[in-house]
């Protein structure tokens, strides 16, 4: 249990924070299951438009704290090789 004031602002502020990085995390999550879901129909257009929406987000989730730098390139690159096999 926190008992100096500092301690006690700190937990406040972490709570807050896991707050905003759980919504962050889950939106990142809904776009590559979208990309994941146009993979799965064979619609490689629909796969591509997909993958070129999810990007952007997975790499804010980089600057924002939430994945690692090589954790959203690895997940770029195995889903942009997973879409330009369709083709």
């Amino acid at each position: 249990m926190a008992n100096s004031p500092q301690a006690k602002k700190r937990a406040r502020q972490n709570e807050a924070r896991f707050a905003v990085n759980k919504a962050r995390r889950s939106r990142i999550r809904t776009f590559l299951r979208n990309v994941e879901e146009a993979i799965e129909s064979g619609d490689q257009k629909n796969a591509a438009t997909a993958l070129r929406a999810a990007q952007p987000e997975l790499m804010r989730g980089v600057t924002k704290g939430v994945y690692h730098k090589k954790t959203a390139a690895r997940k770029m690159s195995r889903l942009s090789s997973r879409v330009n096999a369709l083709a």
